[in-house]
């Protein structure tokens, strides 16, 4: 992912955010899991800082939405086993960020609720593409 990428992402997800007055973090790391942009809004709870990037983490590494991991865990039995897969993120709010067919990075949010991380989440992904 290239800086300005990671910009644009940043800037859909920012503004989905603001638009519904929700204070979070918002995390971008490269193919690597490497960190390339985080921006905590106002009033967002320090806490969310690591969440946020470990979604981002998460689902760059495992190469899927890390909602896949939360509806897995919900299900229970057999699936449990997966809360010991280190780095898989179990909170909805990571998705994969991919231009042409290829994953160039992912985005991680925190701060309110898993369904409303994801939805910034998606905002910051579809501004990748606009």
């Amino acid at each position: 992912i290239t800086l300005e990428q990671a910009k644009d992402v940043m800037a859909g997800a920012e503004a989905e955010a603001e638009r519904n007055n929700w204070p979070v973090v918002i995390a971008i790391v490269d193919t690597g899991g490497n960190l390339v942009m985080l921006q905590r809004l106002d009033n967002a709870q320090f806490g969310s800082v690591e969440v946020a990037r470990q979604k981002a983490w998460s689902a760059a590494a495992f190469r899927r939405p890390t909602k896949v991991f939360q509806e897995a865990i919900a299900g229970g039995g057999a699936n449990l086993r997966l809360l010991r897969l280190e780095g898989a993120s179990p909170l909805e709010g990571g998705i994969p960020l991919v231009v042409d067919g290829q994953i160039i990075g992912a985005i991680g949010v925190s701060g309110v609720t898993s369904e409303q991380d994801a939805q910034i989440a998606q905002a910051g992904a579809d501004n990748l593409t606009k």
